[in-house]
């Protein structure tokens, strides 16, 4: 049984629990539930209206509740009267299938029953703006090539330390914390773990570092390309699968090509299959594709992958194998849903491992200058290609859920629609003398 909220209240001097969910368009979206009702509310759910997020339903639906997750509950460091808790959403009773988490925990239920436990860490890199988000908070960052600058990084100590304390009374276990490739830039990096908990911190990490970066005057995007000629927000993901107790990494194979076990080549193959049409997952935002196949930036790279490609330890690849029992996938930005993209990745994952895929030959050479190979995919161009490769992916369909997809695809849909509906100032340059 759930541990009581009401009780973690009263042990934690909780005033207030932040009711969180996170839509299709990775909104984050709670109620404040003060603590003399949070048992009912951990029973019943905190109501919603469905139509007023970003989920494909109409005002005519019934009421949708958010019923909490008290395993996922944090105790907001920055402000210790309020707690953060997820919650899974109900319709009448039933599981909303559209609903991000309850995709991801469909999944998890499903590789569990074949006997996988997927793990995941994440790499959410951000920048740190002024306050209306017009340029970036230090005007002394200007290197041209700013990766790991000690001076910039310090001149934040006071927001990275405070975050990065955070995580650690949360038991987290940060690790480094450093600048990143473009100017304004950061990353910080705590300990993996079972990817619905990693998804979880991942939320409340956006949550966390924009709150506090408020609290010091300044403003934090996870954007995925805020600046045209800087790098870009990526968030690398890590993972591995490992025996439904825990304890066996069954990517972990000293015998096998660098490390590799035969099931994480297939889990491999699955994930470069889909790769086209999990971008609209990955990488769900029409800014997006101004990240990935972007021009080089002012640090001399973009960091970010063009090909369905993978390597060995070699960052210009779509998944790179660090090291023995794991890869990073390079593809997934700072505007991916912290839940779909753990979803999509198992989903492609798992179908690898069914069909026994083969990922092909690994290209230990420098993507950024190879030029166009035969038999190498490229990535979509745009968010449009991305949501049609999605549309019609029956493997991606059958793992997370028709319900899903075509909630999914309408709202990008939607998004892609009002993004093209625009004029632009370039357009009206080009285009109004001809």
């Amino acid at each position: 049984m759930d541990k009581s909220l009401a009780e973690f209240a009263k042990a934690h001097g909780v005033k207030y629990f932040l009711i969180n969910f996170t839509d299709l368009s990775g909104v984050q979206r709670s109620k404040l539930v003060p603590a003399a009702a949070i048992d009912e509310m951990q029973s019943a759910g905190a109501g919603f209206a469905g139509f007023a997020a970003y989920l494909d339903m109409t005002p005519a639906y019934p009421d949708m509740f958010g019923v909490p997750d008290a395993a996922s509950v944090v105790q907001l460091p920055w402000r210790p009267e309020v707690a953060w808790v997820a919650s899974d959403l109900m319709i009448e009773g039933a599981p909303v299938a559209q609903a991000p988490r309850v995709v991801l925990k469909n999944l998890l239920a499903r590789a569990e029953a074949a006997g996988y436990r997927l793990k995941t860490g994440v790499e959410a890199e951000y920048m740190l703006l002024s306050a209306d988000g017009a340029a970036l908070s230090d005007p002394y960052d200007t290197a041209a090539k700013p990766c790991y600058d000690q001076q910039a990084l310090m001149r934040r100590y006071d927001v990275i330390a405070e975050i990065c304390d955070a995580m650690g009374a949360l038991g987290w276990g940060p690790y480094q914390n450093d600048h990143e490739d473009a100017n304004g830039q950061f990353e910080m990096n705590w300990d993996y773990a079972d990817a619905l908990v990693t998804a979880d911190r991942h939320a409340f990490f956006k949550f966390m570092v924009r709150s506090i970066a408020e609290k010091h005057g300044l403003r934090a995007t996870f954007m995925p390309k805020p600046f045209a000629h800087l790098t870009g927000n990526g968030c690398h993901m890590h993972l591995s699968v490992w025996t439904p107790d825990g304890n066996q990494n069954l990517f972990d194979d000293p015998a096998g090509e660098l490390g590799l076990s035969a099931m994480a080549y297939h889990f491999l193959g699955g994930m470069l299959a889909h790769a086209p049409a999990l971008c609209a997952v990955t990488n769900p935002a029409v800014n997006s594709y101004k990240r990935l196949n972007a021009p080089v930036t002012s640090s001399g790279a973009t960091w970010s992958p063009n090909t369905v490609t993978y390597g060995g330890n070699n960052r210009t690849h779509m998944v790179r194998i660090p090291d023995p029992g794991r890869f990073e996938l390079r593809l997934a930005d700072g505007a991916a849903n912290p839940y779909l993209l753990a979803a999509g990745v198992l989903a492609a994952g798992l179908d690898g491992v069914a069909t026994e895929a083969d990922p092909g030959q690994r290209l230990d050479i420098d993507m950024y200058s190879a030029g166009p190979l035969e038999g190498v995919t490229k990535l979509p161009a745009y968010l449009i290609d991305a949501i049609r490769l999605l549309d019609g992916s029956a493997g991606l369909r059958a793992a997370m859920g028709d319900e899903f997809i075509d909630a999914y695809v309408t709202i990008k849909q939607r998004e892609w629609d009002d993004y093209a509906r625009q004029i632009t100032e370039w357009e009206r340059a080009a285009t109004l003398d001809l």
